[in-house]
């Protein structure tokens, strides 16, 4: 091979490896801008109402199997790593069936997620729910209780539990002894009425929220999940 024939080939492949890496770049630029505009956005400015009304829309998509499943691409990945805007704190039972970006229809960054079993409450709950509302903006707070829910049974039933396991059986006692002697299922009226007792005193144990929901900024709402039918059903 001759230099000249040797130089020629180089030339060729440099020029092929050239074009390779431009349609490389062109594939992953969208991708890169718009996670590099995502992360000049400011905090969503979604209302309350707006909020609500875009989750329950994805749990009728969600009820219907008419899921779009919504921001989870692979575009998604990238913009919420450059920062989170979601738009509602759901506080939910730890059960495997109740997993909010499903029963909901969202996507990655759409929620920002606190699961414990019976969805009760604690100082490090209610600290990432102040999170939420101050330094992500989020405007909307679901107390999210579900249908025949096991730690509500616990608290039903009022035998011994092992470990810290009674701990969360007391903390849903009250809504249990207030529901005490009421027509209907106790099981279930004690979830409702521990949904709505939880809305009630985020008020008094939240100064932050109290006043995010005084200044219009923020919305608390409590719901229950129907395990049968996948409706979720606003009652406080």
């Amino acid at each position: 091979m001759t230099e000249s024939e040797r130089i020629g080939m180089i030339s060729r492949r440099n020029l092929l490896l050239s074009a390779g890496a431009g349609i490389l770049a062109a594939s992953i630029a969208p991708e890169l801008l718009h996670a590099q505009a995502a992360n000049a956005e400011p905090i969503s400015q979604i209302t309350p109402n707006g909020a609500l009304k875009k989750l329950m829309e994805g749990n009728r998509r969600y009820i219907q199997q008419k899921r779009t499943f919504p921001d989870q691409a692979r575009s998604r990945v990238l913009e919420v790593a450059q920062g989170q805007h979601p738009f509602a704190t759901i506080l939910a039972c730890s059960d495997s069936r109740v997993a909010p970006e499903i029963i909901f229809d969202q996507g990655l960054g759409d929620l920002f997620d606190i699961r414990v079993a019976g969805n009760i409450l604690d100082d490090a709950v209610i600290g990432s729910m102040e999170y939420a509302a101050a330094e992500l903006g989020v405007p909307l707070l679901v107390i999210l209780g579900h249908e025949r829910c096991g730690a509500v049974k616990a608290a039903v039933d009022g035998k011994p539990l092992p470990g810290k396991i009674g701990s969360l059986a007391a903390a849903i006692k009250p809504a249990v002894d207030a529901t005490k002697g009421q027509p209907g299922d106790a099981w279930d009226n004690a979830v409702r009425a521990h949904v709505k007792m939880t809305v009630n005193n985020l008020k008094l144990a939240s100064p932050i929220l109290a006043e995010a929901v005084k200044a219009g900024k923020l919305k608390v709402v409590g719901g229950r999940y129907d395990l049968d039918s996948g409706k979720v059903e606003i009652i406080a």
